[in-house]
């Protein structure tokens, strides 16, 4: 497990996670967003962002998290892991609602000097409105995705509480690859059912 992708829909966790498992294993981390939002909130031009993606992957080992469609023939191709973060509306809904109004009022620096405001989330650009969108479509619609990419090993995680397990089971068995180099790049995925 050398290139690992992390998805999952707005305001689960994914650079979150991702950050963990690239600290956890020693891997470049690259986030998605932070390619594609430019300053102004201005989407990056689609090559562009292909070339980031691109240049990304290219290297041996990496963690990159991130869904977009745009980039998926890439990053999805390249990757040998996909971490889907499966977790219910209500978990996510409440990430999301407790994220956004930590950095609108500590008015956090997101990418490219952007910023969340209150005026964002009362337009169409909201992210709560992205959220109610594209939550229950991802999760309709991420099987099929999924099946045009068998080569890709998919650990399912439907609650943090299953991530944060996988994590540090993760974290367990890079410990033992390292004590035994002669296991080379046999490192054993651990996985858990689906939890609801």
């Amino acid at each position: 497990m050398q290139r690992i992708l992390v998805i999952g829909t707005t305001g689960s966790g994914k650079t979150t996670l991702a950050r963990a498992i690239a600290g956890r294993l020693g891997l470049p981390h690259g986030e998605q967003d932070s390619w594609f939002h430019q300053p102004g909130w201005q989407a990056a031009p689609t090559q562009q962002f292909r070339a980031q993606v691109a240049a990304f992957t290219s290297q041996s080992a990496w963690v990159m998290d991130g869904n977009y469609s745009k980039a998926r023939d890439i990053g999805w191709a390249r990757a040998d892991t996909l971490v889907w973060l499966d977790y219910p509306a209500r978990v996510v809904f409440w990430r999301l609602l407790t994220r956004t109004v930590r950095r609108t009022l500590s008015q956090q620096e997101l990418w490219n000097g952007n910023r969340e405001s209150l005026r964002l989330q009362l337009s169409r650009d909201s992210i709560f409105l992205w959220f109610f969108r594209t939550h229950w479509k991802r999760q309709r619609t991420t099987p099929e995705q999924i099946a045009q990419f068998p080569h890709l090993r998919v650990v399912r995680l439907c609650s943090p509480e299953a991530a944060a397990a996988w994590v540090g089971a993760l974290v367990e068995e890079q410990s033992l690859r390292s004590l035994t180099p002669s296991a080379g790049a046999a490192l054993r995925v651990p996985t858990l059912p689906p939890q609801e």
